[in-house]
């Protein structure tokens, strides 16, 4: 069983007023919080892809009044953008351009990402509909829909597409690993289904370089 708590380590962060007689506001604002760590966590466990989507994503879209370009799940800068945006979803009242470089630049351990270009990554997540900015207010927000999808698209990624095509391309020699999970299985199921499949539509592998 999981016990889920909002704790404050600064007070600023909630975005309300601090004195004891806006202590409901405070804790309206600090439930709201744990809701959606729990709704994230959730995410993580229960992805959903809507029919069509993958075809979608690398076309453009519109984002305001203008035109704006596809996403393309290829590119580490984008995957790890929609990393950032899903990190950042249980935080109150959303997230500024600034805080999502920031996250960015702490998942890949590189100083290169600007505010700018977390602006231009945040501007095609919302053509996708994959991250709202209401009204005038520069503070983004991922709806619990969005989170289940950009979840599932970094999992698809990483967790399916990448490791079976690897895979295919090491088959596997000697003996199993003493510790042999459900989901070791599974790949090795996919593995060697793959590798079935790519023989029939003609497709050949070449070996991983050495």
């Amino acid at each position: 069983m999981l016990r889920f708590e909002a704790t404050v380590h600064n007070a600023k962060e909630p975005r309300c007023r601090r004195s004891l007689e806006y202590f409901d506001q405070i804790i309206t604002r600090l439930a709201g919080m744990a809701d959606r760590s729990a709704t994230a966590l959730d995410c993580a466990d229960t992805g959903f892809l809507p029919d069509g989507l993958l075809d979608e994503l690398p076309l453009p879209a519109q984002a305001g009044v203008g035109p704006v370009a596809g996403i393309d799940l290829n590119k580490p800068r984008i995957r790890a953008a929609l990393a950032a945006a899903l990190a950042l979803a249980p935080g109150p009242g959303g997230f500024t351009a600034a805080e999502h470089a920031a996250k960015v630049r702490q998942i890949t351990g590189q100083d290169g990402y600007s505010t700018r270009q977390a602006a231009y990554d945040l501007h095609k997540l919302r053509g996708k509909q994959l991250i709202t900015k209401p009204g005038r207010t520069r503070r983004y927000h991922v709806p619990p829909d969005s989170a289940r999808i950009i979840a599932a698209l970094l999992a698809l990624r990483d967790h399916v597409i990448a490791p079976i095509l690897a895979g295919i391309r090491s088959p596997r020699r000697g003996r199993k690993p003493t510790t042999w999970t459900a989901i070791d299985r599974d790949y090795e199921n996919l593995r060697i289904g793959m590798q079935t499949l790519f023989q029939h539509v003609g497709i050949e592998t070449q070996p991983a370089a050495a």
